[in-house]
């Protein structure tokens, strides 16, 4: 095999960040377009060092015009090279981003756990982390939104989903293919611009490479990684923080649903006060609350007695009941 610095890269990232160990079973989660393809070649080519049970997953979403030629490809591929290989075709045609990314993640879930896989690999790489980041920063996400494509989460309880290319960009892969001429599968969903991440990867980040930043990509997933590590220690924080501002049960009357100590709160920084608010809503509230209704809250901090926000959610408001923040239901 040719030892290129890619190889050194993810040989290098595997061990320090020990994200895999020898002998695993895993399998890759395999479209056999460049990244993935890139990837597959390089743990193909580590494997002996590696010593892995490696096998390959590739998913039919069924809603690109050539997804059937697409998993025939990576079928044949799998013959070629004497990979294991295990292929899912979606029940019916998934047509947006959010509900193919579930059932996929769903359907490698199951794959780890009736295997016996201890890993699932994604070939995401560093540019896929500056699109989400900039994808979510547009849409007004919070530093939860920015911090985009951890390096390994769980996916079951035996596997975790791990991502080894958080430090290589697209035209990297891109370059690699070519250098070895392996046999990329061009998805024509890619160039369809109707998508934004598509707008993104194609028309924003190739300008602001050229006229701002050629390390762009990097750049931009550098900073999703180091707010990764200050959005665990904030949530960790904002957790303590809760568990001392919740009032027990019972000392406060119905109807009040639950309620929070205010002054425990004012001692707290606002960006600590605003995470517990927001874990204190999605847990009473069963939402994932919105910036404006997390702000409302929060202002209540510092409220005075019977201030209390508009609905949060149909029929339920926060409302301060000195020395507490409470949340009600609204009389019929």
């Amino acid at each position: 095999m040719v030892w290129t610095p890619l190889h050194a890269t993810v040989h290098q990232t595997l061990r320090q960040r020990q994200l895999l160990q020898k002998g695993q079973s895993i399998v890759l989660a395999f479209s056999a377009g460049q990244d993935s393809m890139c990837l597959l070649q390089i743990l193909r080519d580590l494997q002996p060092k590696w010593q892995w049970q490696l096998a390959i997953a590739h998913c039919n979403h069924r809603w690109p015009p050539d997804s059937e030629a697409n998993a025939a490809h990576v079928t044949q591929l799998a013959r070629d090279w004497g990979l294991k290989y295990y292929g899912f075709t979606a029940p019916t045609v998934l047509k947006g981003e959010a509900e193919g990314r579930e059932w996929r993640y769903e359907r490698l879930k199951q794959l780890s756990e009736d295997e016996g896989f201890s890993a699932v690999l994604t070939a995401h790489t560093a540019s896929d982390r500056a699109e989400t980041l900039l994808f979510n920063l547009f849409r007004g996400s919070g530093m939860d939104g920015l911090q985009a494509l951890a390096w390994q989460r769980p996916l079951s309880l035996q596997a975790n989903l791990i991502r080894p290319l958080l430090t290589i960009t697209r035209p990297q892969t891109a370059a690699f293919c070519e250098q070895f001429q392996l046999p990329i599968w061009q998805d024509s969903m890619n160039d369809d611009l109707t998508y934004r991440r598509n707008q993104i990867r194609l028309e924003l980040l190739p300008i602001l490479r050229q006229q701002f930043n050629p390390k762009v990509d990097l750049n931009l997933a550098q900073t999703a990684e180091i707010l990764q590590a200050e959005t665990e220690y904030l949530d960790c924080e904002a957790r303590g923080l809760l568990q001392r501002a919740i009032v027990p049960v019972r000392e406060f009357a119905k109807p009040a649903i639950a309620a929070l100590d205010q002054p425990t709160l004012q001692h707290s920084p606002l960006a600590l006060q605003r995470r517990a608010i927001r874990q204190w809503l999605q847990h009473h509230l069963n939402i994932q609350p919105n910036f404006a209704q997390i702000d409302k809250t929060t202002a209540l901090v510092w409220g005075h007695n019977g201030d209390r926000t508009d609905p949060l959610i149909a029929n339920v408001v926060a409302e301060v009941r000195r020395p507490w923040i409470c949340l009600y239901p609204l009389s019929p």
